[in-house]
């Protein structure tokens, strides 16, 4: 054992001379072998630990900005639903000015009536096809009988005015009749009602056309002026089919009607300027 040990401390008694000496000898010369040579061995691990030093700073910065990102995300966020409801305003200013020109248009080719604006507060009898009640009566110079449109056309007539509110039958209701003529061949003997059987959608009929009418899916139907009751040529709606009825000699025709009775918005009274009747040229 001790000639063992004896070699061992020899052999590193050696290896530390020899070591030494190389040092000395790199020194005197310049040489940057030792250099070269503890740099192989250290810089795998400056690698190392390089790279460790690189993440954990990539981290740091990443933990340190990572409350301004948010709150610069939360803003955007906010900005962003802002820009969403001024395009939602400016959609909805736009359609309701459409809407409007379109009741000037009709305004100025029937100016010898004035035109009270009224919004719906309720259901008469609790659904569309029955009726409306608006907001405006007698107070505001509203009287039963003067009719009610949109910008899409007709809508129905006043069956009740008191001093602050009135009902409104729209053109759906069966009880309702309104001469009408066909805009394609002027002609003026049919009458609309509204059409209960069918539950589906919004359709009217027109009653009491000739048996040779022209009527054809596609024409408009208009309101006639006969009777006074209503103003002539307010639009109704669109026909979108024809049947004949062989046993009372004539025809009737299926209308659609303009307005969409699920999205009234803003509605009109027509009233007439001389109001000791309600007449309509």
């Amino acid at each position: 054992m001790k000639p063992f040990k004896n070699k061992l401390a020899v052999t590193i008694i050696v290896l530390s001379v020899a070591f030494l000496g190389i040092i000395i000898f790199s020194v005197k010369n310049g040489s940057n072998s030792v250099s070269s040579g503890i740099g192989s061995v250290v810089s795998p691990l400056q690698k190392i630990v390089y790279k460790v030093n690189d993440k954990i700073k990539s981290s740091v910065d990443f933990f340190a900005n990572f409350s301004k990102v948010k709150q610069e995300n939360e803003e955007l966020k906010v900005k962003n639903s802002e820009l969403e409801n001024q395009i939602v305003e400016y959609s909805a200013l736009k359609d309701e000015n459409e809407r409007l020109r379109e009741v000037l248009k009709l305004k100025d080719s029937k100016n010898n009536y004035d035109y009270v604006g009224v919004n719906i507060i309720g259901y008469s009898g609790g659904t569309v096809s029955r009726g409306y009640i608006v907001d405006k009566g007698t107070n505001d110079g509203i009287e039963k009988d003067m009719i009610i449109i949109n910008y899409q056309g007709l809508v129905g007539k006043v069956t009740q005015a008191e001093s602050n509110y009135s009902v409104v039958e729209t053109i759906l209701n069966e009880n309702m009749a309104v001469s009408v003529m066909v805009d394609s061949t002027r002609e003026t003997t049919g009458i609309l009602r509204g059409y209960k059987e069918n539950k589906n959608e919004d359709i009217v009929k027109v009653y009491n056309l000739p048996i040779d009418s022209e009527i054809k899916e596609g024409d408009v139907i208009l309101t006639s002026g006969l009777g006074m009751i209503y103003p002539k040529e307010i639009r109704i709606g669109e026909v979108v089919s024809v049947e004949t009825d062989s046993v009372m000699v004539m025809k009737n025709a299926m209308v659609k009607p303009y307005v969409d009775f699920n999205k009234l918005e803003e509605l009109f009274v027509v009233v007439p300027k001389d109001k000791i009747n309600v007449k309509y040229d």
